[in-house]
């Protein structure tokens, strides 16, 4: 049976997994280790975890400044405030100097729920993909998660990732030969008339639309693209060639993450109809985590109703 975990639930749990493989590895958070799950990290290391209250800018720079010392500092905080309140200083102090500093922005999308539209971030993949040389890494499901958080504390630079609040379903367990790489997507379903490429939580529903296209005589093609910048442009150019249709999927905006990756990609390596399914320039709302992504249609019957447009433009 499926493990059924939320993100940042994996992730603490790697974190703090790992923390005595790492000694260089400082954890620093803005009053929320119970939520963004870093106090797993503080458990373990007490005397490597640092509180630094609602202060999210200067958490980046006390971070740049360590950094400069040889740590690696991992900074956390809910993704509206990591990559909002403190996008200045990520940019500034960490990634204008290509700092090794990881910002881990949990609670990121819809499925915040409840908190509502002010904590619902839906521009992270978009402002932080924009700021360069920024890897930005989204995992899908608490396997993949736990993946990427060893392949974070390997690799070298400015990075943001981000966290869910709300336990998923394990689907990359399942897949035979799965790996995770930075930088890469992962191909979870074969198809031929169109590519579902999705990242986070998205790829479950990804999973679901496929299953139910094809029994319905669609051959749905289903990438998981954990990693959106840099983009795996092969494995999207692939798809491009061999299905001549692609959906993108993502809790977020649509307007400058995966989306607009994908889109950009296309136009210019292999240009077929691209839909890109997300949040269409709104903002969230209150409400039950699984109503409100209904709300939105970032639900498998959404990612169906976007293949059926697709196909539309492909004919």
């Amino acid at each position: 049976m499926s493990e059924t975990i939320a993100t940042r639930a994996a992730y603490g749990e790697t974190m703090a997994a790992l923390a005595k493989d790492y000694p260089d590895v400082v954890v620093l958070d803005a009053d929320l280790s119970g939520s963004t799950m870093s106090k797993k990290f503080a458990d373990v290391c007490p005397e490597r975890f640092f509180n630094i209250g609602i202060a999210e800018a200067n958490m980046a720079g006390i971070a740049a400044g360590l950094a400069t010392c040889g740590k690696k500092p991992f900074i956390h905080s809910f993704a509206m405030f990591a990559t909002g309140r403190a996008w200045e200083q990520v940019r500034n102090s960490i990634a204008y100097p290509g700092l090794n500093v990881k910002v881990i922005g949990s609670h990121g999308g819809l499925s915040v729920g409840e908190d509502g539209a002010t904590h619902q971030c839906l521009e992270d993949y978009a402002i932080m993909r924009a700021i360069p040389g920024m890897l930005v890494v989204s995992p899908c499901d608490g396997p993949a998660m736990r993946l990427a958080t060893k392949a974070l504390l390997d690799y070298e630079g400015p990075a943001y990732m981000r966290l869910g609040r709300l336990a998923v379903e394990s689907v990359t367990d399942e897949i035979p030969g799965y790996t995770f790489q930075l930088g890469k997507g992962f191909q979870l379903r074969d198809g031929s008339d169109v590519t579902v490429i999705a990242t986070g939580m998205m790829v479950q529903e990804a999973v679901k639309a496929s299953d139910a296209l094809n029994a319905q005589g669609v051959s749905v093609r289903v990438i998981d693209m954990a990693t959106i910048k840099p983009l795996d442009e092969e494995i999207v150019l692939k798809a491009a060639r061999e299905t001549g249709a692609i959906v993108t999927s993502e809790e977020a905006t649509v307007l400058g993450g995966l989306g607009s990756a994908v889109c950009e990609c296309v136009a210019a390596g292999c240009p077929v109809p691209v839909v890109r399914h997300g949040v269409q320039d709104e903002f969230g709302r209150s409400g039950a985590a699984k109503q409100v992504l209904a709300a939105y249609g970032l639900t498998a019957d959404g990612i169906i109703e976007s293949v059926k447009k697709v196909l539309a433009l492909k004919k």
